[in-house]
């Protein structure tokens, strides 16, 4: 994973996950080597990006939140994790544009599809924009299911605490293919949410209709 800080402290991170939360990995065998991706894991906590990249042996740029950038020391850190802002409030052509060029060159970008954390661990709905990038650059998404994070580090607490914490990576999910890349998007993200939501515990998948 040739990502500044992670490739320096991955083992720490790593050993860290493990001894604190007993974090285990499913899946990772689905994890492409190299190739455009978009990694769309449900959005639990405030380690999911580092924690999630521990696996992938590639380069990994993160879309964030832009409010994020304007928070000095954490702002130099995320930047250093690759992580680039995004207005999550409304449509953002220069996170767009950056988007696209890092998966022309064969990056993997991850994306959270809610856009914010979970308030309560359940799963949000999925904004279209990662999927319209996907069909857009004809590149697949990796479904990632974070599971125990939300019972470690709710929203508010300001630290999070001992857990078991697992994430699972779904098999890639492609493009269709077409014309209708609007419409292609939305059948991939039923897609991608039904894969995400198979390996969430029956308490937090979303109601029917959600």
């Amino acid at each position: 994973m040739r990502t500044p800080v992670l490739d320096l402290f991955r083992p720490a991170v790593w050993l860290g996950a493990r001894l604190y939360f007993g974090i285990r990995f499913e899946g990772v065998e689905n994890i492409p080597r190299d190739g455009g991706l978009i990694i769309t894991p449900n959005h639990v906590t405030y380690a999911d990006p580092p924690l999630v990249s521990i696996p992938v042996r590639r380069p990994v740029y993160y879309m964030a939140w832009s409010a994020l950038f304007r928070i000095p020391l954490f702002s130099w850190l995320i930047r250093r994790l690759r992580a680039f802002p995004v207005q999550i409030e409304s449509a953002d052509p220069k996170a767009t544009r950056e988007a696209v060029r890092l998966l022309d060159t064969g990056a993997a970008v991850m994306i959270f599809p809610e856009a914010g954390r979970s308030p309560d661990g359940r799963l949000q709905r999925f904004r279209p924009g990662a999927f319209r990038l996907a069909c857009s650059r004809n590149v697949p998404v990796l479904p990632v299911t974070i599971i125990g994070g939300n019972d470690s580090w709710p929203p508010g607490r300001w630290l999070p605490r001992p857990g078991r914490l697992t994430i699972v990576y779904h098999p890639l999910i492609w493009p269709a293919g077409g014309n209708d890349v609007k419409g292609t998007a939305q059948e991939m993200a039923k897609k991608v949410r039904a894969a995400v939501v198979s390996a969430l515990p029956p308490a937090l998948r979303p109601s029917d209709g959600e």
